[in-house]
């Protein structure tokens, strides 16, 4: 039985990551740390008002409240940590779990720099020990189900990829705009860009070039796009943002039709998705299986605690994704 505990009691982890949690055989929530006064990084702190939230967490789900982060990584009780903090704080909270001997799943980006994703690795390395960037849309069947589809041919030859995400502004509280804490769209939608069009490029996919773009009021880049392109010449093109109207989807334009969908990154629970292939102007409508990736995202980090293959190639994959991210900043700085 892995024992499970959680490092702040945040909105995600209480409405997706326990609920997808209860789902899994072989894990146990141990409990949730609320910060200690010295940990908390956030303006305003209340110990009281963490503290409500924890005990919401205590009453569905079990386990015990842990006062402060360490006291949770410390812990005797507690085998594996899940971190839903704010990006600039992954790194720092994840390496003292990982020097405690806990295994670490991470909420996307795992970290915020190549240097700090490899510091990670060697240290995760060094002691056996699992880590896991929560990019859960890549679990989710409809992934594969497309890939099916392009790799069958229905479209002809892929000629190019477009993937868009962003979603209109939110509160300017938001960690998502807010420099010292990670905020910023590549790191936030833009990861999900870059990770999707990873995969489908496969793993000689390198940024070609790249841009972002601030607005008046924010410290941090708002809304940009890149191309990214593999050792065959095939391409994709990806566009993002955190003040825009909604997007989640990609079109795939082949040699004789497209294939489009508009869930691609967040097909929740109970979402049956659809899939448009156009061959010669006609359409064609097919309803893709719903799906929960969120705990096929937590099944697939008990898999790399347990199995070491599983645990050596997702260390690659997040090499790549944090790779791919530091290209995308370092060309995006050269174009500004």
């Amino acid at each position: 039985m892995i024992r499970i505990g959680i490092i702040s009691p945040s909105e995600i982890a209480f409405r997706r990551f326990l609920p997808a949690l209860s789902k899994v055989e072989g894990v146990l929530f141990a409990g949730v740390a609320v910060a200690s006064e010295k940990e908390w990084t956030g303006t305003n702190y209340n110990f009281f008002s963490e503290l409500e939230k924890a005990s919401s967490f205590i009453e569905n789900y079990g386990g015990k409240i842990f006062n402060g982060y360490r006291s949770l990584i410390d812990s005797d009780e507690v085998d594996a940590v899940y971190i839903p903090l704010p990006p600039a704080l992954h790194y720092s909270w994840s390496k003292q779990a990982l020097s405690c001997g806990k295994h670490v799943m991470i909420e996307k980006p795992a970290t915020i720099s190549l240097f700090e994703c490899e510091d990670l690795i060697l240290l995760a390395k060094e002691s056996e020990l699992a880590v896991h960037e929560n990019y859960m849309f890549v679990f989710h069947q409809q992934i594969q189900q497309i890939y099916d589809y392009l790799s069958g041919g229905e479209i002809g030859e892929v000629r190019l990829y477009r993937i868009s995400f962003g979603f209109p502004l939110r509160s300017k509280n938001d960690f998502r705009y807010n420099k010292e804490l990670g905020g910023g769209a590549i790191l936030d939608c833009g990861g999900y860009t870059l990770k999707y069009a990873s995969l489908l490029l496969g793993d000689s996919a390198k940024v070609l070039c790249a841009h972002v773009n601030g607005l008046d009021g924010f410290e941090v880049d708002i809304y940009g796009s890149a191309s990214l392109i593999n050792s065959e010449g095939l391409t994709a093109q990806v566009a993002f943002g955190m003040d825009n109207s909604y997007k989640c989807e990609i079109e795939v334009w082949g040699s004789q039709g497209t294939l489009f969908t508009n869930r691609i990154l967040t097909a929740p629970v109970g979402y049956e998705p659809e899939l448009i292939i156009t061959r010669q102007n006609i359409k064609e409508v097919l309803k893709l299986k719903e799906d929960d990736a969120f705990m096929k995202s937590i099944q697939y980090f008990v898999d790399c605690v347990i199995h070491e293959k599983d645990r050596k190639d997702n260390y690659r994959t997040l090499i790549k994704q944090a790779d791919l991210l530091e290209q995308f900043i370092s060309l995006s700085k050269k174009q500004l």
